[in-house]
């Protein structure tokens, strides 16, 4: 099993994002991109109540699009989920740059063919700079197969 919902942008523009929020962690990653992993504690902390909910996304917190496309003045900043199971899932990427949505929502649902531009998260990835040189994809260049569910992400912080 494979779950990830999480925030990916350069360091510096998520240790910005997290500043001030208790439940944030940012974890470093590979190719000067770090993550901070959307808990259930970082969920409930930030979701605006009665704010609409983004589609296609079921962990992104209401009103939190908002607040990435405001950071993303800073640097692109990607939210991406996926859900694997025995090799059957789905995935969802979107990436915000200088305020707007600069890519997506994209979403590869389960038993669609892969893309031939590449799936959601490594094109999310690709456009925040991330090269996949010398490994399958952008997901594999930056590590984010290391944790096989998000919560596994903050005990790499410790």
């Amino acid at each position: 099993m494979y779950n990830l919902q999480a925030v990916v942008a350069s360091h510096a523009t998520l240790s910005g994002l997290a500043r001030g929020v208790e439940s944030a962690v940012v974890v470093p990653l590979a190719q000067g991109i770090s993550l901070l992993a959307m808990t259930d504690a970082l969920f409930d902390e930030i979701n605006v109540e009665r704010a609409p909910r983004p589609g296609r996304f079921w962990k992104l917190p209401a009103g939190f699009d908002r607040t990435l496309a405001d950071r993303s003045v800073a640097g692109p900043v990607a939210y991406l989920e996926a859900e694997y199971f025995g090799g059957a899932g789905s995935q969802c990427a979107q990436v915000w740059d200088r305020g707007r949505i600069a890519l997506g929502p994209l979403e590869l649902a389960e038993g669609e063919p892969h893309p031939g531009g590449g799936s959601p998260i490594a094109r999310a990835l690709r456009r925040l700079g991330v090269d996949k040189a010398g490994h399958h994809d952008e997901f594999d260049a930056v590590g984010l197969g290391r944790c096989r569910d998000t919560d596994d992400w903050l005990g790499l912080c410790d």
